[in-house]
């Protein structure tokens, strides 16, 4: 029977584990136990941050709508509340993107709205 050399599949995930931990200080990104529970650290923070993220942007975008709100002598839950009387459905996005990119024509809507 011919022997048979392994390895090379070994060599290729741990080369390919300390590729991704490559940014990381000192031993982290060197070591392969190290690397490996570092990775395995970082990919949790990331999973839970992609899902942060919309929240941290939602948070963003009605901080934003609540200054060009304010700018015209209102705020956001007095705003929010004329919109749902009004049966207009705009999302928080949208009223952010309007309030920063057409200020004209977010005021506009807020004088007409604030009637």
């Amino acid at each position: 029977m011919t022997r048979i050399k392994r390895g090379v599949a070994a060599h290729k995930r741990r080369k390919n584990l300390l590729k991704r931990a490559k940014g990381f200080d000192n031993r982290r990104s060197t070591n392969f136990v190290a690397a490996r529970e570092a990775l395995l650290h970082a990919d949790t923070y990331a999973y839970r941050d992609r899902r942060n993220r919309k929240r941290d942007m939602r948070a963003v975008w009605l901080q934003r709508a609540n200054a060009a709100l304010r700018d015209n002598g209102t705020t956001w839950s007095k705003f929010a509340g004329v919109l749902k009387k009004e049966g207009i459905t705009l999302n928080r996005k949208m009223l952010s993107e309007i309030a920063i990119r057409i200020p004209d024509t977010f005021d506009l809507w807020v004088k007409e709205l604030a009637k």
